[in-house]
């Protein structure tokens, strides 16, 4: 399933990373963050629900506007 995750209070490459990486270790996940649209990019098993993607973006420190 394809979800892109808006996400506010990046601010460099390495909050971008930081978000990537984080997504990327979640089982069934497969991200990429672009920094410029201030999105993620998510292919997710039907398993991984919203709730849980927004956790990990916001234990992170950045704010989730959207998963669509």
């Amino acid at each position: 399933m394809h979800k892109i995750i808006k996400i506010e209070g990046m601010t460099c490459g390495h909050c971008a990373q930081r978000v990537e990486t984080l997504l990327n270790q979640m089982e069934n996940v497969s991200a990429r963050v672009y920094l410029e649209q201030n999105a993620a990019d998510v292919d997710v098993g039907a398993q991984v629900s919203d709730e849980t993607l927004r956790a990990v973006v916001e234990n992170a420190g950045f704010q989730v506007t959207s998963i669509e």
